[in-house]
Order: C-alpha cells, then structure tokens, then sequence
C-alpha cells in the first residue's frame, strides 16, 4: 500500500516540476521585471511553499482515494474535482511565463479557485485530515489570486518578445 501512498503525494510534484522545468528561463528575463506588489512572496518562498503545498494535496488525495475504496464510482466526483483543479494549477505556468498571458493566467486561477473549494467540500464529508491538509492550499491560493489580479492590473500585457 506504500506505493500508492507514495504515487500520490508524488503526483502533484510532477506538474509543478516540470512547469519551473519548462518556464525557469522566463523568471529572470520576464517576471522579474514585472511590477509586484511589497507583499510579493519570494522566489524561494514559493519553492518552499510548492513543496509543502503539492505533498500535503498529494498525500490528501491519497486519504480520499483509500476511505472510498480506490477508483469506485464514490470517488469519481471528489477525485475528479481534485484531478480538474491540479490540472488548471499545472496549467497556470505556461499561460502567466510562457505565453505571458496575465489574463489567461488570471482566468485560469479563477477557475481553479472554484474547483479546488469544490474538491475541499466534496472531500469535506469524507476524511477531515485530508480536508484540513487542504486548507493551507486555498489560502495559498487566495494569495495567489489576488497577486495574479494585481500584477494583470499593474502590468499592460504586451506580445512576447517586445520590450524585453
């Protein structure tokens, strides 16, 4: 039973890795250039932050996926909301340093804000350890919308590769 212990609380690790992986080039010739509030966290804040974050989530969805016996029908909705809000978190490098869309950034974290509430109250009603290991996230996730809202409002989106 180990591996799948391991399997999920490695899981969320996967896409954050290789979203610094394939955008780490775009911290030092774009975001840092950015206009960001003094309550910005970090660069190593957010790597400390990310660890913590993905293997309390990953260690979680491991809780709910074992109380509802695996990949039953229970487990499609809770496990389905949580599958849909890593994807948008994965999602939200490449649309903010690849693409350098603040916008589409900004649409992507709204959603996942909805879906990761979603997932915390569906997993609410069965395991209260993996609900409260999600709590961190959402108020992570709170920081982080309203960072994604002020760097879009303070930073004119511009094409890529201009006035770099």
């Amino acid at each position: 039973m180990w591996a799948y212990t391991v399997g999920f609380t490695v899981l969320p690790h996967v896409g954050g890795f290789l979203g610094w992986f394939l955008n780490r080039k775009e911290i030092p010739a774009w975001y840092e250039k950015l206009k960001k509030p003094s309550w910005c966290p970090s660069r190593k804040m957010f790597l400390v932050a990310w660890t913590v974050l993905y293997t309390g989530m990953g260690y979680a969805s491991y809780l709910i996926w074992n109380d509802l016996g695996g990949c039953s029908s229970k487990a499609i909705v809770p496990l389905g909301l949580y599958g849909a809000q890593l994807a948008f978190n994965w999602a939200w490098p490449p649309f903010f340093f690849r693409a350098r869309s603040l916008k589409m950034a900004l649409i992507d974290i709204l959603c996942l804000d909805v879906l990761a509430m979603g997932t915390v109250c569906s997993w609410s009603r069965i395991n209260k350890v993996a609900t409260l290991l999600m709590v961190p996230y959402l108020g992570w996730l709170a920081m982080a919308t309203c960072l994604t809202i002020r760097i879009w409002k303070d930073n004119p989106e511009q094409k890529k590769g201009k006035s770099e």
